[in-house]
Formats: C-alpha cells, sequence, structure tokens
C-alpha cells in the first residue's frame, strides 16, 4: 500500500466515524458569555474547574455567586512520573500548599485535590464541575453534561486532537470513578466557531471526504468567547466593529469576528494549523508531509510526534519551546530566528483576516505570549501601518490595557483571558437545572 493509499485509509474511517457524532445542537452560543446566569439554590456551594493534560492537572475553584470570585487554583503536576507536586493558591495568588507528591494516575491526582478542598476550613460544598475539552464535534455548539454516551463519542474524536483530547477524557472518567453524583460538564474548544461560515470551514478535499466531517473546526474558542464577553463589559460595540483576536501562548491561533461571532480563525482541522507554535509546526504544505513518510520513511506515528511535539519554536531554535526563554536569549541566531518566524507567521495571518472582514477596527492580544510579551506585540505590529496599526511603544511595554498609538485607525489592546472562569460559567448555568444532572449520574 502507497502511503497516500494509507493516509486515504486512515481518513475515511475516520470521516464515517464523526457522521455519526450528532451531539444536541442548541440555541445561538455567541452572546451566552453576556447572559445572567441562575445560581443554583443552595448556598455556600462551589464548581471546580478542571483541565487535565498528559502529565498536570490545572484547576480552579469557583463559588457559586453571582460574580463567581475564584476561591482558589492550582496545578497537580508530574502525573505518572517521579516527584510529582501539588500547589494550591488562593485567590491573591498566596501559595497556601506546595508538596511533593506521589500521583500514579490523573485518578490518583484528583483524588488528592478533591480531598484537600474537602478537607479545608470553609470550602463551599461542591456541586459540579466543569472540563475543558479541546474537540466537541461538527455539531456540538454548547457545553453538555457529560454522560457515557458523549464520553463515548467524544473518543472517536481522539484522532483530531492526540495531544489533548485524551488526557480531557482521563480528567472526566477519573471524577466519575471518585464520585458518580457529581455533575461533570464538557466545555468544548471548538463550540465557539460552529458560527464559521460554510466556506470557512471547507477544506478543498473531495466532497464526500469532508461531508464526512473532515472540514475546518477552529480551537481556542473558549478563550476567545471569554474576551467578547469582557468587550462587551467594558462598553465596545462588539456587533458594529471587526475585530481579530489573537491567542498567543504555547498553543496559538487568531480570530476574526463579526457580529461578536467567530468568522474565520487560523487553526484548522487539528490544533497543528495556522501559526507557528510552542513544539507545533503551523501551516505546512501537504507535500511536505508526503515527502517525510515516502521519502525519509517517516511512519504516521513518528510525523505525528515531530508536528506537535519537536517542531515550532523548540525545532526552529533547537533551544526551547518557551518563548521567555528564547526572549532572554535573544543575541543567539537560533532563537533570534525563532523570534522572527513567530512574529512573521502571525504577522502573515492577521494581515489575511481582514481579508474576511473588509478591514480591521480593533486588535486584540491575549494568552501568555499576548498579553505579557511587548516586544512580541511589537514586532508582530510592525510593517501593519498600511492597515491602520500602530502602537504606542511606552504603552506596549507598560503592558497597558490599550496600546494603540494616539489617532491610530484601530484599537489595539492587551487582556487577559480567563477560560476557567468561562467553564465556571457555563457549568453554573447547566447546574441550575436539576434535570440535565440527574441524567448525567443515570448515565
Amino acid at each position: 500500500m502507497t502511503s497516500i493509499t494509507c493516509c486515504v485509509a486512515m481518513v475515511l474511517p475516520l470521516a464515517r466515524s464523526l457522521t455519526l457524532m450528532k451531539l444536541r445542537p442548541t440555541k445561538s452560543y455567541s452572546k451566552r458569555a453576556t447572559e445572567k446566569v441562575k445560581t443554583p439554590s443552595s448556598s455556600g456551594t462551589a464548581i471546580l474547574v478542571i483541565n487535565s493534560g498528559s502529565s498536570s492537572v490545572k484547576f480552579a475553584l469557583f463559588a457559586t455567586e453571582r460574580k463567581m470570585p475564584r476561591l482558589f487554583s492550582g496545578a497537580l503536576e508530574r502525573i505518572g512520573l517521579p516527584q510529582g507536586r501539588m500547589r494550591v493558591k488562593d485567590s491573591t495568588g498566596k501559595v497556601l500548599v506546595e508538596t511533593p507528591v506521589s500521583l500514579a494516575s490523573h485518578r490518583e491526582a484528583l483524588a488528592l485535590l478533591l480531598n484537600t478542598l474537602k478537607n479545608r476550613p470553609a470550602t463551599p460544598t461542591l456541586v459540579a464541575v466543569g472540563h475543558r475539552v479541546v474537540h466537541g464535534g461538527s455539531d456540538c455548539d454548547c457545553p453538555l453534561p457529560v454522560t457515557r454516551e458523549l464520553e463515548a463519542r467524544l473518543k472517536r474524536l481522539i484522532p483530531l486532537a492526540p495531544l489533548h483530547q485524551p488526557h480531557n477524557l482521563a480528567g472526566i472518567s477519573a471524577i466519575r470513578e471518585i464520585d458518580g453524583s457529581l455533575l461533570q460538564v464538557a466545555c468544548f474548544d471548538t463550540a465557539f466557531h460552529h458560527t464559521l461560515p460554510r466556506l470557512a470551514r471547507l477544506t478543498g478535499l473531495p466532497r464526500a471526504i469532508q461531508d464526512g466531517g473532515i472540514r475546518r473546526y477552529g480551537f481556542h474558542g473558549l478563550s476567545y468567547e471569554y474576551v467578547v464577553g469582557t468587550l462587551r463589559e467594558q462598553g465596545v460595540n462588539v456587533e458594529q466593529e471587526r475585530i481579530i483576536v489573537a491567542h498567543l501562548g504555547n498553543g496559538a491561533s487568531m480570530c476574526a469576528l463579526r457580529n461578536g461571532r467567530s468568522v474565520e480563525t487560523t487553526m484548522g482541522f487539528s490544533t497543528l494549523a495556522g501559526l507557528m507554535m510552542g513544539t507545533r509546526s503551523g501551516d505546512l504544505d501537504p507535500g511536505a508531509v508526503l515527502y517525510l513518510m515516502t521519502a525519509m520513511g517517516l511512519d504516521a506515528g513518528a510525523v505525528q510526534n515531530l508536528l506537535y511535539k519537536k517542531s515550532g519554536l523548540l525545532g526552529v531554535s533547537g533551544i526551547s519551546s518557551d518563548m521567555r526563554e528564547l526572549l532572554n536569549r535573544r543575541d543567539d541566531p537560533p532563537a533570534k530566528e525563532a523570534i522572527e518566524l513567530f512574529c512573521y507567521r502571525a504577522r502573515h495571518h492577521l494581515a489575511a483576516l481582514t481579508a474576511s472582514l473588509g478591514g480591521i477596527d480593533r486588535f486584540v492580544f491575549t494568552g501568555g505570549i499576548g498579553a505579557y510579551a511587548s516586544e512580541i506585540r511589537e514586532n508582530i505590529c510592525q510593517g501593519l501601518a498600511y492597515l491602520g496599526l500602530r502602537i504606542d511603544i511606552a504603552a506596549n511595554q507598560a503592558n497597558a490595557a490599550t496600546i494603540s498609538a494616539h489617532g491610530a485607525a484601530v484599537t489595539v489592546q492587551t487582556l487577559v483571558s480567563d477560560e476557567e472562569h468561562m467553564i465556571a460559567r457555563h457549568v453554573l448555568r447547566l447546574s441550575a437545572n436539576p434535570a440535565l444532572g440527574q441524567e448525567a449520574s443515570r448515565s
């Protein structure tokens, strides 16, 4: 079997499985960030938000009050590895717990977390758990209560997000095993992009394959949703402005917004596409993938490992996937080139996204790099004065909320996204409906 035939053979079964994944469609998703939510009737309750990775679990606990204050946050690190560690911080960032622990599995890590929270004085009663799940499939435009059926469907999406989906699901199954009575809610990074126009979803593959679910999805939706909601709270007319948001972190993407909804984004079928990232290549000619397989003898697993874990900033610099470390070593030619390529790719995609909007009125930087790395923001905006982007150097270096120059046609902002708070809001809304919790617990 040739490499190309092998690739098609791998894609067609996945396409068939995607057609079976008809998750429940719901009403419009894009304005839910600013809707008022109904608080559960019991007082002194809390919602736990979990982001399960391959060897870590990040978490945050929110009170079920109107503004949903963050009570605790932290991480369990090095799951399944030696020298595990648990860190818990309060709402001010003060470290309450930092201790070495043995964490053989996600179940063991989450059992330790729930027990730690339960035993802390005055900690509210846990009523629900929200999970960040990277991929929700073609037809899911909203968060969903977790059932066994939903878990099975999400497992079939693992080939679309192999770095994230298995570990997201590990967190869900661990909580179910520890306390099956807790309502669990899956919040999808793809859901916000359900509003993409049909042309923005298409790939150019044969229609039969695309109709089977091989299409552009988009990711980082929880971050974009939070940004849209925050802009509304700040008085920005998101329904009128042409807005582009850059979520720049170890994973990176951009999104073009019209009427507060996603109309184009840089990521596509998988989290590999678009901008260059910490360890991911970003856009790559498919011919290069075929060459890696046919001429260099790499099998599918080796190519996947190369594109997801060994490329991007790490691969180009040969030093690190961490932008902070590369900036500290900017005089090293490989580090300098990796930084410049990251910014060049971002600048290229930013300009391309303006075509889907017919221009740009506001540009928002978020994510760990976008919100804090002034040098990267300045580099990306250089040469884009023709689009109306001009930044104030002093404001940018101070990480001010607005960094555009006085009189510039485009407002440029920095904004710290809070995906955990976005998830908590969704969980609170669903936890106000007891029937959903009963349905999930029976599954």
